[in-house]
């Protein structure tokens, strides 16, 4: 059962308020997902403590790098089911995790970064994470070779 949205809209305000778009539905999944092909990534947003004192954090600091992903997207574990389930269908070969974060570069899902990696961290060590995976995957093309 999905917590009263009076308690979930400010953790759904600690991602739009830097850019992230919300993906409610399975249809939203579908149209940025499915045909996406620039840089995007995906957080999957959760109620638990992990995400808000390590994730959530580490996430805006990994903005901080000069490379990043092209398209910022979220959905909400644990209240937008149907979203969060379609979104689940792209982030193949892992098992659901909330909070967890997906990078995907011309549709692909390249990195992951799962629950049980964000645990127990500061979000420092996240973002330093994060960054080496946009450092990696988000970068132009011709800029790789």
């Amino acid at each position: 059962m999905p917590y009263p949205e009076m308690m979930i809209a400010p953790l759904r305000e600690d991602l739009r308020r830097i850019g992230f778009k919300e993906m409610k539905t399975a249809d939203e999944v579908d149209a940025v997902l499915g045909g996406e092909k620039r840089t995007t990534l995906l957080v999957v947003n959760s109620m638990c403590g992990c995400a808000a004192g390590a994730a959530r954090p580490a996430i805006q600091m990994s903005l901080q790098n000069a490379n990043k992903p092209e398209v910022l997207t979220t959905v909400f574990a644990g209240q937008d089911m149907d979203a969060t389930e379609k979104a689940r269908e792209y982030i193949t070969g892992y098992p659901p995790s909330s909070p967890a974060v997906a990078l995907f570069r011309g549709g692909e899902l390249v990195w992951m970064l799962e629950r049980h990696q964000i645990q127990g961290r500061f979000p420092q060590q996240i973002a330093d994470d994060l960054k080496k995976a946009y450092d990696e995957h988000c970068v132009a093309d011709s800029a790789r070779l």
